[in-house]
């Protein structure tokens, strides 16, 4: 890439075992990684139509692309699975609004359906968990299961973040500092994506910062977000999580996801995240009583990077109970 000139969309396109698709949905272009089949819930694992395997959509988190989830797409199998660059992010298209909600709940829905299926098993992390949780509320016949990671439900984690000093020490100062305009944008663009860096890392376990997989996964991190209005899109989202409480549709938003989860739902959390804390996630069981809850050992914010083996086995059990 030349010096000054931002990275076009089609770095994230990055080879391996899965298949790039551009899908239509709810009104725009989605980048989707498909995983190869090496395996379905029978033995006959290529001859089975995709359509015709449980659907699987992997949804990432702020500030990354579908490449956050590259060990389940090698490792998940049973099922068609896919990984989505969210609106806004990756090689997805980037408009300037939609990053609320319900919109968001909207795309997945669409998705589910662009791909030939009438449900899916959503598995999200951080934001990308809030879209599952939207989308089982407002789109409940598209949604078979959820399984999120540090991505407590919306209502819990708001109630944690005002009733409780140390979740809210961890989570507001950084989405109380990109309320205002541009100036994050530019913060978070500079010396190649340096404060990108400097967040994940400052969520991360220490051993997988260590890591090969870390400083590959962080030089595309930092690419992806450089990608022309991708930085923006991030950041929508979290204006848009922060501003919507002042407003009347933040308010219904918050009242419809008080409705019942009536789906299967997985949650897990690195024991050692520092940014997502228990809290949010004790007080979610109200929201979804019969979810099983998982702590997975030495991972910080990032448990589907920092401990893949551990997460996969989780997942792996989860999905052959959902669709045993």
């Amino acid at each position: 890439m030349p010096r000054g000139h931002p990275p076009d969309p089609s770095v994230v396109r990055i080879d391996g075992p899965w298949r790039h698709l551009g899908v239509h949905a709810n009104g725009i272009r989605f980048h989707v990684v498909e995983a190869d089949a090496t395996g379905t819930l029978s033995s006959d694992a290529d001859t089975v139509p995709a359509t015709d395997r449980p659907l699987v959509i992997l949804l990432h988190g702020f500030g990354s692309f579908w490449w956050s989830w590259r060990h389940q797409l090698r490792a998940l199998t049973g099922a068609r699975v896919v990984a989505v660059d969210l609106r806004g992010y990756g090689d997805s298209d980037k408009p300037p609004r939609g990053y609320d909600g319900w919109t968001l709940a909207g795309d997945t829905a669409g998705l589910v359906r662009a791909l030939g299926h009438n449900e899916a098993t959503l598995v999200g992390h951080a934001d990308g968990g809030l879209v599952c949780w939207a989308t089982a509320v407002l789109h409940p016949r598209a949604v078979r299961a959820i399984a999120v990671v540090s991505s407590p439900h919306p209502v819990a984690l708001r109630a944690s973040a005002l009733g409780h000093r140390d979740q809210r020490s961890a989570l507001l100062p950084s989405l109380l500092r990109y309320q205002v305009p541009m100036w994050p944008e530019h913060a978070l663009t500079r010396r190649n994506a340096q404060e990108l860096e400097r967040l994940v890392r400052s969520r991360a376990s220490a051993k997988w910062l260590a890591s090969e997989d870390f400083t590959e996964t962080i030089g595309h991190l930092r690419r992806a977000c450089q990608i022309p209005s991708a930085a923006h899109s991030a950041l929508e989202y979290q204006r848009w999580a922060v501003r919507s409480q002042l407003r009347g549709e933040g308010r219904r938003f918050m009242r419809s996801m008080q409705r019942p989860i009536n789906v299967p739902v997985l949650h897990l959390r690195g024991d050692a995240d520092p940014y997502v804390l228990a809290d949010p996630v004790y007080r979610t069981q109200r929201y979804a009583p019969h979810g099983r809850y998982v702590s997975i050992t030495g991972a910080g914010h990032f448990a589907h990077e920092e401990a893949p083996e551990a997460v996969n086995e989780q997942l792996s059990r989860f999905l052959a109970q959902v669709y045993g």
